[in-house]
């Protein structure tokens, strides 16, 4: 049986040890980390996920705000306030919560964040460095999943590393992040063709799909690592992308759902505020 990825034991450490740092920065040098965090509309799961990071900005120091707009809103609303936050000296991050209603054009209105503000690296500048390994700001997600590699000593230099999910926020910056770590990386998505050939010769398989029991046990290399990243409701449980119980006896470590990928995003989000504001610091 494989080792279960523990991202919520691992969270909890890195939040602790996140709340001395900017205890640290507020004694010496006067700053309060600052996130703004906007969200379109009702969608409950953004409700939830939005309340979470609010619960954890509290928990470590950081002071955040949320700015809620109706589903009515137009993209100038929403611009005009993100080009305030731009200009507020207390905000060092700002994220929008997606999705967003499908009448608003995400990828314009996430373009007017300041890239020195870009809490959660999905804007051009920030994916441009990353592209050219120079990386700055990264997605939470993706960089959540290397902190859990680095944590239980996974090696990625050589191996094949198979990203399943193209989005912005997870697979497409996996991927880079990946490439720019030494490992031989395939991006597979809805188009790709005998996905069970590729997923065989995985020593890192990433599941970021959002389909239960997408991934089954004979598709998995005996003593491969299994990163599932989906959220799935089914029966009334959330579940992953993996069929957890047959593939934790094939695989040498896997993540669990919930408790795994997740506790870890919201984690590292609250590093990249703190080191947002660092860089702030040296700018006083």
């Amino acid at each position: 049986m494989g080792i279960i990825i523990d991202g919520k034991t691992l969270a909890k450490e890195k939040r602790e040890e996140l709340k001395k740092k900017v205890q640290e920065l507020k004694d010496k040098e006067e700053i309060v980390p600052g996130l703004a965090i906007i969200r379109v509309g009702n969608d409950p799961a953004s409700e939830i996920y939005v309340r979470n990071k609010l619960k954890a900005c509290q928990e470590v120091g950081i002071h955040a705000v949320e700015q809620h707009f109706d589903e009515n809103a137009s993209e100038q609303e929403i611009i005009e306030r993100i080009e305030f936050f731009n200009q507020e000296k207390s905000i060092d991050g700002i994220l929008v919560q997606s999705p967003l209603p499908k009448n608003l054009n995400e990828k314009k209105i996430v373009s007017f964040i300041l890239g020195s503000k870009d809490v959660d690296g999905f804007g051009i500048n920030n994916l441009g460095h990353l592209l050219a390994n120079q990386e700055q700001v990264l997605a939470a997600t993706p960089l959540g999943i290397l902190h859990l590699l680095e944590k239980y000593e996974i090696p990625i230099a050589s191996k094949n590393v198979l990203v399943i999910g193209r989005s912005q926020i997870v697979g497409r910056p996996l991927a880079i992040m990946f490439l720019n770590r030494d490992a031989t990386v395939t991006i597979a998505h809805s188009k790709t063709k005998n996905l069970k050939e590729l997923t065989l010769q995985a020593d890192i398989l990433v599941s970021a799909v959002g389909r239960p029991h997408f991934i089954t046990a004979d598709m998995v290399k005996e003593g491969a690592v299994c990163i599932d990243v989906g959220i799935n409701r089914e029966n009334g449980h959330v579940i992953g992308d993996t069929d957890f119980d047959t593939i934790k006896e094939k695989a040498s470590f896997i993540t669990p759902v919930p408790g795994g990928v997740g506790p870890m995003t919201v984690a590292t989000l609250l590093e990249n505020v703190y080191e947002l504001a660092s860089t702030r610091k040296k700018e006083k």
